[in-house]
């Protein structure tokens, strides 16, 4: 009689901590729900400038906030899947899940680091940091490659994709002062000083 009820309260113990995981997962969410929906994937995306990576997206957190996890939008759930990187930008493709469609103008950084929230791994490039905007957040989506070679491959690609942005962005913001400003400045024939 004594092992059936420490049974039935382990039991009950469980019940009770996998609820108050539940209700956790729930309020972060309504606490998130103000983030904006997540872009489309374009029918074209363009060229694709790496090969796929094969591996587990991990989660995605606020910027610089590993543990920080983000439930909104269905990114808090992990899945195996593939990371994509085309001329129009990042798609983290989700086996049972939507996938996740970074426009390569709001591509931040590509880096790597040796966890996000829900994975950590003993290397310091364990896992590929994929750092952008969404509608004025900035956030980190981690990814857990199962190729590491060809991880280094793909983020050389994925950083030449975000430096032809910002150089493009960098010349219409530039071309934007000039037409404010009167035009270009004819002693630096528009030249960038």
């Amino acid at each position: 009689m004594e092992r059936t009820l420490l049974v039935v309260a382990l039991l009950a113990l469980c019940v009770l901590a996998g609820y108050g995981l539940l209700l956790g997962w729930r309020h972060r969410a309504a606490r998130q729900s103000a983030l904006a929906g997540l872009p489309a994937m374009p029918g074209d995306p363009g060229a694709e400038l790496a090969e796929p990576l094969t591996g587990l997206y991990v989660s995605t957190t606020t910027a610089g906030n590993w543990q920080d996890r983000v439930v909104a939008q269905g990114l808090g759930r992990r899945a195996a899947g593939a990371a994509r990187l085309f001329s129009d930008g990042v798609c983290i493709e989700r086996d049972g899940e939507r996938d996740i469609f970074v426009p390569a103008a709001d591509l931040v950084e590509i880096t790597t680091a040796p966890g996000i929230a829900g994975k950590v791994v003993g290397q310091r490039d364990g896992i590929l940091i994929v750092r952008w905007n969404l509608a004025g957040a900035s956030l980190d989506s981690g990814f857990r490659a199962d190729d590491a070679a060809g991880q280094l491959d793909w983020i050389a690609a994925a950083r030449e994709l975000i430096g032809t942005q910002q150089g493009a962005a960098t010349a219409t913001a530039d071309r934007a002062e000039d037409e404010r400003a009167g035009g270009p400045n004819p002693t630096t024939n528009g030249a960038p000083s």
